[in-house]
């Protein structure tokens, strides 16, 4: 049987896949799993019952799931405090802010809005290591926790998530954004209550759009997966960038003036070289995952930063920034993790951080950028074949073939996805029709040895 858990939590078609009896099935499964730990036996013992923050963002069928789990959740005996639509990265700073013993994000991130995903996050708002994710689904089918009378958690508004978060994320910023005008894409998701207004507490000029929700409308031609509408927007009001998140708003991807993209990987380079230079980059360390690009690891060798590579998934990214005791790291998605401010990728976090660079600096999101050559990179999603076969001899070796033929001068990346069921195919080469051709060509190899 495939496991539940992708590279993000419990994702899948809303009432199809995703239904509410799962996810009230997964919440009593929590409740077993992440209530063993010292700090909810000490709440115990003082007799409190243990405490999670559930969230989600506007999807329409976050409602019924956030019902849903918070209905498994107070049946388990574990009260609740519902934080509304938030950001994800708001839903771990508040498990480790309140603090509680977990907590639940109800978000399908960046895909479209009739698919939603149920993340976990740990005590201190870290996301779960697949052995403990593994854990709760194997309580799926085991014996519930069933208080009853006092024993039965409570479920409570949180009446000041969203301002704890504001006054957490304004006082990490090393610089006012006074002076900079700044067009900010919400994607019709979880930003919209937050992002524009910490930007314009911290000094900025805003100009916002993809910020009128209606719980269907979420990533559709807006946000970090359809840039066009922030890159023409920018260039219209004469902004000095722009910055974009995705649905749940734990990414942040950039434009600069003139509308070009500003992808993750050069806002990890931007960042990483202004930590650097002001002491502030653990180790000269930055950790990104195998899909960033060749050029950010040469750009960072140029000044003496090293490079980590881990699996795809900010988790992955977290946990060697957490082994290593490193400050920064991220994937060219956008998702960004500082982790001296935070356990999961932020997308506003990152954004104002950015735009305070511009500001400290002086200098364009463009000429910053520029401290890293983007190598053509070509992905392409494989559907319709068996993920579970990679290995196959003739896959193996025509990336073999290609691996030969790019030599120093790219790379290739063959990985099934963790939230979509498609294979990925990544080339990298000095130029793009190069790329493009091996690209496509490794993945007919695939379509025609492994098809479903």
């Amino acid at each position: 049987m495939s496991r539940l858990f992708g590279t993000d939590g419990v994702r899948g078609l809303a009432n199809g896949e995703l239904t509410a009896d799962l996810a009230l099935r997964l919440a009593q499964a929590s409740a077993a799993v992440l209530t063993q730990g010292r700090h909810a036996e000490r709440r115990r013992a003082e007799g409190r019952r243990p405490l999670a923050v559930v969230a989600r963002d506007p999807r329409v069928s976050g409602q019924f799931l956030t019902a849903a789990v918070s209905a498994g959740l107070a049946s388990s005996g574990i009260d609740v405090l519902d934080a509304g639509v938030i950001p994800t990265p708001a839903a771990a700073f508040l498990v480790s802010d309140v603090p509680a013993d977990f907590g639940v994000m109800i978000s399908a991130s960046h895909n479209p809005a009739p698919d939603n995903g149920i993340k976990f996050f740990a005590w201190g708002g870290t996301k779960l290591p697949d052995v403990v994710e593994d854990r709760i689904e194997a309580y799926l089918d085991r014996q519930r926790l069933t208080p009853t009378g006092a024993g039965v958690g409570r479920i409570r508004r949180f009446a000041d998530a969203e301002d704890r978060y504001v006054v957490h994320l304004l006082g990490t910023l090393p610089h006012r954004l006074d002076g900079l005008h700044v067009v900010i894409d919400c994607a019709n998701g979880a930003a919209c209550g937050i992002s524009p207004e910490v930007f314009a507490d911290a000094g900025a000029r805003v100009t916002v759009i993809g910020a009128d929700p209606d719980g269907l409308n979420i990533n559709d031609g807006v946000g970090s997966t359809a840039l066009d509408a922030l890159r023409a927007k920018v260039v219209e009001v004469g902004a000095h960038l722009g910055i974009a998140h995705d649905g749940d708003a734990d990414r942040c991807l950039a434009v600069d003036h003139t509308g070009a993209v500003v992808d993750g990987d050069q806002i990890m380079a931007i960042l990483a070289l202004s930590m650097a230079e002001r002491g502030l980059l653990t180790r000269s360390t930055l950790v990104a995952t195998v899909m960033s690009n060749l050029g950010l690891r040469l750009a960072m060798e140029r000044h003496g930063i090293s490079v980590v590579q881990t699996r795809v998934g900010d988790r992955y990214v977290l946990e060697e920034l957490s082994a290593g005791g490193y400050a920064l790291g991220g994937e060219q998605s956008g998702h960004i993790i500082m982790s001296d401010f935070a356990t999961t990728g932020d997308g506003i976090l990152t954004g104002l951080h950015l735009a305070a660079e511009v500001a400290r600096t002086g200098r364009s999101l463009a000429e910053l950028a520029s401290c890293m050559t983007v190598y053509p990179q070509i992905l392409v999603n494989v559907a319709g074949v068996d993920r579970e076969r990679l290995d196959d001899d003739g896959v193996t070796r025509k990336l073999a073939q290609i691996e030969r033929e790019l030599g120093d001068a790219g790379r290739v990346l063959l990985r099934p996805s963790g939230t979509e069921p498609v294979v990925r195919v990544m080339v990298e080469a000095e130029d793009a029709a190069t790329a493009r051709s091996l690209a496509d060509d490794l993945a007919q190899t695939i379509r025609e040895r492994i098809p479903l």
